[in-house]
């Protein structure tokens, strides 16, 4: 018997396999970046991140999101060029070494969303929901890939001025809906929703979401939960994010008690101990 129930949710199409929820899956991490708020500038060698990859697959990973930009609050902005340079060479050695992993770019350029696909990833992971680029949705549209679609508003460095909510819940879930309404108007069949934990929320906003999470279960799509090691705990506990893995464990319980079937992680065997205890 399984102590929690993944919510009944649409399967995605990812590379002609089809990926249920049945069971929670697990996205691991891997930055390449030099500044991301945890772990930047510790993975951007070839080396380093077929090591890094080869350890989350081995803990248990589902699906692998490639970083090259940092979103992170005051994050320098780079080139579009600049992403594809990091970005393009570990997807291609990724499909060489783990040809059955899916891989998943973590952009919000639709020229950078397109090349990455074309070099062999399956999926787009785009923090802004479109709202950054106008041409995302048509790309997302013609390449017909599985599309994360994460509330935010405004850009990282303007977002945590744009908290001004009447219910948080609702209005991520109207915000939510009305991309969602555009991306089927233009065909797209593969959509997962992320909430955007830490994007133009408070911390006490964050824990709201977090609690009624369950109500974006409304659309019937997956949920991915991404609060691994953010603000939102370690500004709470006054701690940095490397001292912060216990309280990411247990908002992870949180967030599958209420049915979310993703888990983006940075540290995927924690995660996978509880998907296994409370889904075996």
């Amino acid at each position: 018997m399984h102590l929690f129930e993944s919510a009944p949710s649409q399967t995605i199409n990812v590379n002609g396999k089809l990926m249920d929820f049945t069971i929670p899956k697990i996205m691991g991490i891997l930055n390449l970046t030099p500044d991301s708020f945890f772990d930047g500038g510790t993975h951007q060698s070839l080396d380093a991140a077929r090591s890094h990859v080869a350890q989350l697959i081995d803990e248990g990973a589902d699906i692998i999101d490639i970083g090259p930009y940092s979103s992170r609050p005051g994050a320098e902005p780079i080139h579009s060029q600049e992403e594809m340079d990091r970005a393009l060479p570990v997807i291609e050695m990724l499909r060489r070494e783990f040809p059955n992993m899916p891989l998943s770019i973590d952009t919000y350029r639709s020229d950078v969303a397109e090349a990455c696909i074309r070099a062999g990833a399956h999926i787009i992971n785009d923090i802004s929901g479109g709202l950054l680029d106008d041409k995302m949705f048509p790309t997302v549209a013609k390449l017909q890939v599985p599309y994360i679609l994460m509330h935010m508003r405004g850009t990282p460095s303007t977002m945590q001025s744009l908290v001004d909510y009447d219910d948080v819940v609702n209005d991520v879930a109207v915000e939510l809906g009305n991309r969602i309404a555009l991306l089927r108007e233009l065909g797209v069949r593969d959509i997962i929703l992320d909430p955007g934990f830490g994007f133009a929320k408070t911390i006490q906003q964050n824990y709201e979401l977090l609690l009624r999470v369950e109500e974006l279960h409304y659309f019937g799509l997956p949920v991915l939960g991404g609060i691994s090691r953010k603000s939102m705990l370690y500004k709470k506990l006054d701690l940095q994010p490397k001292d912060v893995l216990p309280g990411t464990i247990a908002l992870h319980t949180l967030l599958l008690e209420r049915g979310v079937q993703i888990l983006r992680v940075h540290d995927v065997k924690p995660a996978k101990q509880l998907i296994d205890i409370f889904y075996t």
